[in-house]
């Protein structure tokens, strides 16, 4: 009974297994570090750390203190010469 219970369900093993070599459903260890660095390098091509961004809006805030200095400069001058007085 055994040796009738397995060929019966023969086929369905031996499609499962084939399908699943042929999909490659199982990932080897290398393969995983393979594709593991990949995403890394991609990441690292499109997105910048963390340090960068505090780097990057540290000088965005510099930027602007510095033309808000001129935006306030062009003010001064433009109301001393049109002869208004803001005191």
């Amino acid at each position: 009974m055994d040796k009738e219970l397995f060929y019966k369900y023969a086929p369905i093993l031996l499609i499962s297994i084939a399908l699943i070599f042929q999909y490659n459903l199982f990932v080897t260890p290398e393969k995983l570090e393979h594709t593991h660095r990949e995403i890394l390098s991609e990441i690292s091509q499109v997105y910048i750390t963390k340090s960068e961004f505090g780097n990057v809006k540290e000088q965005l805030a510099d930027i602007n203190k510095k033309i808000d200095k001129i935006y306030d400069t062009l003010i001064k001058e433009r109301s001393s010469q049109d002869g208004f007085n803001n005191n």
